[in-house]
This record gives structure tokens, C-alpha cells and sequence, in this order.
């Protein structure tokens, strides 16, 4: 397999070299991932546009989503990223495994959730049933569905990119699930 660097600023295009500046202003630092969207002229862009779009999903919701989507695609990077993000809004240690694992037992609307991001992404989209079913009951509505599965293919997205990339993960390393479990 190729070996991919991470581009620097002086690598990419002036429209993503203004994205780093932002990323710079804005995270304190442009992080591996979204530097090799920038081996594309528009990718980065797009995915930013995209990921930071309006949703009826609020940030802790989301982190749930990202979580349980990157355990399935076996994600080093994103789950490294999303622990850390996870963390900062308000999820403990405990939690976040549990969001990995696609449940949530100190929450039932996030359990459900997380129950539903899990059996999208390994059913590539053929939700069971009785799953969807158990999300609505738990008191989410069809926008939120539509949410979720916007949320879960954008994240999809990373996932490729960085399970085919190999970039160096610049976050703390979040461990194997099972490791954690065990």
C-alpha cells in the first residue's frame, strides 16, 4: 500500500490553504483527516460545508451518531477524534464505550440512537424494523431520521478516507473496544 503524507499548507490549493488558516484560527491546529480532504481542490470544503450544515440533531446527539458509525467502520482516527470531541461535551469514559458499542443504558432517546446509527452502518441502509420502530417510540421524528442518515454517511465519508489513507491519528489514541471491555 502507499504510504500518504498529510499535505502541508504549502501543498494544497489557495481555497484550501484558506480553510487550514481558518481550521488554524478556529481548532488551534488543522488536523491530519481534513488535511487530506485537501488533496482535492473541493473535497474539504464540501465535507465542512456538509458536516457543519443545519441538523435537528444537537451536538451530544450527533457525537452518539459519529461514535457508533466509526466502531462499525473500524475508524482509528475518527473514533480517536470523536472520543475526544465526545468529551468535550459531557460524555463520560463510560458513555462514550457504550456509544462505541451502539447503546446508551444511561439514556433511552440516545440509546436509541445509538442503536439505530450501529444497524444503518453495518446494514449499508437496510434498517431492521424493529429498530427504526424502537427509535420513533423513543420519541424522535422522521427529520431526525433523515438527520441521522445524512450524519451517518458523512461519517461513512471520514471513515473511508482515513481507513484507506492510513493518516497518523493527532489525537489521543482511543483504544480497541474490546480492550476497553475486557
Amino acid at each position: 500500500m502507499s504510504t500518504f503524507n498529510v499535505p502541508t499548507r504549502a501543498e494544497v490549493n489557495a481555497t484550501n490553504q484558506a480553510i487550514f488558516d481558518t481550521l488554524e484560527k478556529q481548532v488551534g491546529f488543522v488536523p491530519n483527516l481534513f488535511a487530506t480532504y485537501a488533496y482535492s481542490e473541493n473535497a474539504l470544503k464540501n465535507y465542512l460545508d456538509f458536516s457543519g450544515a443545519k441538523t435537528s440533531l444537537k451536538a451530544k446527539e450527533k457525537e452518539a451518531v459519529n461514535l457508533a458509525v466509526s466502531e462499525v467502520n473500524n475508524c482509528e482516527y475518527c473514533l480517536s477524534a470523536h472520543t475526544a470531541i465526545g468529551k468535550m461535551n459531557g460524555f463520560t469514559d463510560e458513555q462514550i464505550l457504550e456509544l462505541r458499542a451502539g447503546k446508551a443504558s444511561f439514556d433511552n432517546k440516545l440509546d436509541a440512537l445509538a442503536k439505530l446509527s450501529k444497524n444503518i452502518t453495518e446494514n449499508r441502509g437496510n434498517t431492521d424494523a424493529d429498530v427504526l420502530e424502537n427509535f420513533f417510540n423513543a420519541g424522535w421524528t422522521k427529520e431526525n431520521l433523515i438527520d441521522t442518515i445524512s450524519l451517518v454517511g458523512d461519517k461513512t465519508i471520514s471513515n473511508y478516507i482515513n481507513n484507506t489513507t492510513r493518516v497518523p491519528v493527532d489525537f489521543p489514541v482511543a483504544a480497541p473496544l474490546e480492550a476497553q471491555l475486557a
